[in-house]
């Protein structure tokens, strides 16, 4: 890829989390001090339990490591923007939600390189390859702050001195995120179409799998510490949806031949969004069910 076409690529996953992050206000911030449980449950969850049981479940089955890369990867990514939106179709708390977003985007800076080498280097089978294509932690760390610590800073400032534009233009921003997301995705299958199409078949079973398997984390985490339905479901939302687009510019970045690696990230966003939309849909039937005990859904 040549580099006019990753800047624009970077400078769109920005320009999404500006978008994204327009509605957020330090209050979002102040709720995790506020009512720490649940978002510390879900980042817990999200950059310790998730990868840690990604690393050895990929171990375990002995995959192959460029796949197992690709998916230790994804899992040490933030929560993906998108989340808040399913965790308000499926009426749970958005706020909570909104704060994890919020914080996680932060830990990311830190916690997504360093998790990604710690765990593609206790993998054995990953160790080698991961060596061997040697993404450098401090361009990483430089990168994310680029594309998400800063995008979602000047987001917050932006939505608080022009709250007009920033009501009138989120749904916008949120829409085009979304189709620029599809594009990001697209791309990265077009350009290594031969091996997309070679792995199709494992790597979909595997992203499946591994989306599952952070849904199933988010869920338990809450229920062990006992969280209320509401919060429980925005932590498990928040670990099953990703940022696949984050690890998609990382490896178009740093490793663009990384075939398998950057189709494991694209098949991971589109199916993480199907999977997220098919669950909140799911809790708001049950919802509605329920509805004389429910609490009244939150405006997102």
């Amino acid at each position: 890829m040549s580099p006019a076409a990753l800047l624009l690529l970077n400078a769109v996953l920005a320009f999404m989390m500006f978008g994204v992050s327009l509605g957020l206000r330090p209050g979002d911030f102040a709720e995790v001090l506020r009512r720490p449980l649940a978002p510390a449950t879900g980042l817990v969850a999200q950059f310790l339990l998730l990868p840690g049981a990604t690393c050895l479940v990929t171990w375990w089955l002995r995959i192959d490591p460029d796949l197992a890369l690709g998916m230790i990867l994804v899992s040490c990514c933030p929560g993906g923007t998108f989340s808040n939106v399913m965790t308000w179709i499926g009426r749970a708390n958005v706020a909570t939600s909104v704060s994890m977003t919020a914080v996680s985007s932060v830990a990311a800076v830190l916690l997504t390189p360093l998790n990604f080498a710690l765990y593609g280097s206790l993998n054995p089978y990953t160790r080698e390859r991961l060596q061997a294509i040697t993404l450098p932690a401090d361009n990483m760390i430089l990168l994310v702050v680029a594309v998400l610590a800063l995008p979602m800073l000047f987001g917050m400032i932006t939505g608080a001195r022009f709250p007009r534009f920033a009501r009138r233009s989120e749904r916008i921003f949120r829409a085009g995120s979304l189709l620029v997301f599809l594009l990001f995705v697209a791309v990265s299958i077009s350009r290594h179409w031969q091996t997309a199409v070679q792995v199709a078949g494992s790597v979909l079973l595997l992203v499946v799998a591994h989306n599952a398997l952070a849904f199933l984390i988010g869920d338990l985490s809450g229920r062990v510490m006992r969280l209320p339905l509401g919060d429980r479901r925005a932590v498990t939302m928040e670990v099953g949806i990703q940022n696949s687009g984050l690890a998609l510019a990382i490896l178009f970045t740093f490793y663009p031949s990384a075939g398998p690696m950057l189709v494991v990230a694209g098949f991971w966003g589109v199916w993480h969004l199907v999977s997220g939309l098919s669950l909140a849909g799911l809790w708001n039937v049950q919802n509605q069910r329920w509805a004389p005990k429910s609490a009244p859904q939150q405006d997102l």
